[in-house]
């Protein structure tokens, strides 16, 4: 039996210098669940706690360079895709998965950072939807992203549906819809649509503004569930169980919204 700290898991992301989200989060995620991370950088935020400032975005050679060289080295279980800024970078990522065939995919269509900055334009998105969605196992959007995606606006579960039925038909094989931004103030509830079926994933919300890189971390945790031999209903649930007790321990640190606990325990 293959010990689980050989299992490699790789994110290729945006890179966060204060560390809440982007690769850093998903690097600490990775090894809190006991996998092997590794990282390949996107483009170099600016940004803290309080919002994003700018990016110099990685040309797609720079990515394929960055990448191509961890699959020739180490088998990788699971990749977890989050900041793909431009058209371009996406095609080749795309490419990397393909040739590399890799088993697990996570796609969490990062579109805009919570305080509002727009990380890829209309251009990238649809390049994301054409060429990355079908090869996925999960695409992991918040109902923003699922909006912008669709073009539906949900202000409930029947919108959910619809938007999924909508990335379904788009290519996306599973899609969970983060429902973190639904005006319930005391649930809060993730669903879950893969092979006809749905479900749903319920958690007490919490009351803090300890969220800066949620997102990040809920898919890079199932990207490592499902490294570790989880079916994906299995993954999503650890992960959110994963997510909900980090908020509950995050530090409370910096002026604007907190990092999460990267280091808690599902």
């Amino acid at each position: 039996m293959t010990d689980e700290h050989q299992i490699v898991c790789l994110t290729i992301a945006g890179l966060d210098p204060s560390g809440g989200a982007g690769i850093l989060a998903d690097i600490k995620t990775f090894a809190a669940l006991g996998c092997f991370g590794a990282a390949a950088v996107t483009s170099l935020t600016f940004q803290n706690t309080t919002g994003v400032f700018g990016a110099e975005h990685s040309t797609a050679e720079t990515v394929r360079r960055q990448v191509q060289p961890v699959f020739d080295d180490y088998e990788v279980a699971a990749v977890k895709t989050g900041m793909l800024p431009t058209h371009e970078v996406i095609l080749a990522t795309a490419e990397l998965i393909k040739t590399n065939d890799v088993k697990h995919l996570v796609v969490d269509p990062v579109v805009r950072s919570t305080s509002g900055y727009d990380l890829i334009d209309d251009k990238a998105l649809r390049s994301l939807i054409k060429a990355l969605f079908p090869l996925a196992e999960v695409i992991t959007p918040n109902i923003p992203e699922a909006e912008r995606i669709t073009g539906i606006t949900i202000r409930n579960t029947d919108d959910i549906k619809s938007a999924a039925a909508a990335m379904h038909d788009l290519g996306a094989r599973g899609v969970l819809i983060k429902g973190g931004h639904l005006e319930d103030r005391t649930r809060s509830t993730d669903h879950l649509f893969v092979d006809g079926d749905y479900f749903s994933f319920d958690a007490e919300r919490i009351a803090t503004t300890a969220t800066h890189g949620t997102g990040c971390t809920l898919s890079a945790a199932i990207a490592a569930n499902l490294a570790l031999g989880n079916e994906l209903k299995e993954s999503v649930k650890i992960a959110k169980k994963f997510v909900t007790e980090a908020i509950r321990t995050a530090p409370n640190i910096g002026r604007g919204h907190s990092p999460i606990n990267h280091l808690t325990r599902p």
